[in-house]
């Protein structure tokens, strides 16, 4: 009795953690669904190192959940199956045409936790664990995504800073020419050259110049781009967490809302081989 009296508590403590987690995962549900009236223009402009190590380590996390999660349905079932297993060949008495002798102690035919492995192993193929594991892998697909979105992003500001440098030497470089060849102009009265040779000093004058407003505007662009492209990845991520968070959060609660019944309902069980 006191062994029935363990299984029927630990039940309802089971019971009550999964009914915990439903709360838990129900508010979470409600939190997310805010996040859709969620203002992008709040969020920063662009993604730092730091942000994109956040997001790995969330994906991280997310696969590792994942993983264990599939072990947990996986190998109750197969926890469940074993049991099973080891009634039919030590406890369940197998047909013989043999006579027991009379003076064996009658064994019962079904030993009582046979029914509650049997109600266990029905309620577990009714707890929806493949829509939970799919939300979550799901849901680490996304995560996923994001971190490639971020990686484009972040090379593209770097090939923008690697430009900006470029162009930040090449313009003092030529600022520094520039002002050597006017002081020389100065100083020499500024006369024509009869050879030719000032005009070919302008021509490289004005082929520097043109070649430094070149990288200028190639610059601007390169910087533009990065900008439209941070915005994108801000609207992707944000749209991809408002879609399928949650759609996560109500797999997993819908899946501690049934693991919580299912063990109310095999404490019940317990309860009915006990007499109460």
């Amino acid at each position: 009795m006191g062994e029935k009296g363990g299984a029927a508590g630990r039940g309802a403590r089971m019971a009550k953690m999964w009914e915990t987690m439903h709360v838990h995962h129900g508010t979470q549900h409600k939190i997310v669904v805010n996040l859709r009236a969620f203002n992008i223009l709040l969020t920063p402009k662009e993604t730092s190192e730091q942000h994109h190590e956040r997001t790995v380590q969330l994906w991280q996390i997310v696969r590792e959940w994942h993983s264990q999660f599939e072990k947990l349905t996986k190998n109750q079932k197969e926890y469940i199956k074993a049991l099973n297993s080891w009634l039919r060949l030590n406890l369940i008495p197998i047909e013989s045409s043999l006579k027991e002798k009379v003076s064996s102690p009658p064994r019962p035919s079904q030993p009582p936790i046979q029914a509650l492995l049997h109600s266990w192993n029905d309620q577990l193929e009714k707890v929806p664990d493949e829509l939970a594991r799919s939300a979550i892998y799901s849901f680490s697909e996304v995560v996923r995504t994001i971190v490639v979105h971020q990686q484009e992003e972040l090379k593209t500001k770097e090939k923008c800073e690697d430009l900006r440098k470029e162009f930040m030497r090449k313009k003092r470089a030529f600022d520094d020419w520039s002002r050597k060849y006017l002081e020389r102009r100065a100083a020499s009265g500024e006369e024509a050259n009869p050879e030719g040779g000032e005009g070919s000093h302008q021509d490289t004058l004005a082929e520097r110049k043109l070649a430094i407003e070149t990288l200028e505007s190639r610059l601007k662009n390169e910087e533009e781009a990065n900008g439209k492209l941070c915005k994108q990845v801000r609207e992707k991520s944000l749209g991809s967490l408002q879609t399928h968070l949650p759609e996560l959060f109500r797999a997993v609660s819908d899946f501690a809302l049934a693991c919580s019944e299912m063990y109310k309902k095999l404490r019940s069980v317990t309860q009915s081989q006990n007499g109460d």
